[in-house]
């Protein structure tokens, strides 16, 4: 039995992690720029998955609170409109309150 454990490479084939200068990288964006050197988002979706999910979150609940508050609808309306329950649009109306309410 041998004590060593086999290599998945063999010794004539290239690294596969080299380093960034050798490496092609395509600059293909994301959902919310076609290109990373020109994104607006303050930092990468990439970088920090859950900064992303709340920064959308929160960009999604300021839609929610301008249709309930500015356009006068109903909340069974918003919630249409949007896709979502009845109890996620007052959800959302409070995470949106919540910090002025605390600001004051």
């Amino acid at each position: 039995m041998s004590m060593y454990t086999k290599s998945r490479r063999r010794r004539d084939e290239p690294a596969v992690d080299g380093l960034p200068e050798q490496v092609h990288y395509t600059d293909t964006g994301c959902e919310a720029s076609m290109s990373c050197l020109e994104c607006p988002l303050p930092r990468c979706r990439f970088d920090d998955p859950a900064w992303y999910q709340a920064y959308r979150l929160r960009e999604r609940d300021e839609e929610i609170a301008w249709a309930y508050q500015y356009e006068n609808l109903h909340v069974f309306e918003v919630a249409t409109r949007f896709g979502i329950s009845v109890r996620t649009v007052h959800r959302a109306l409070r995470r949106i309150q919540t910090p002025l309410a605390t600001a004051a």
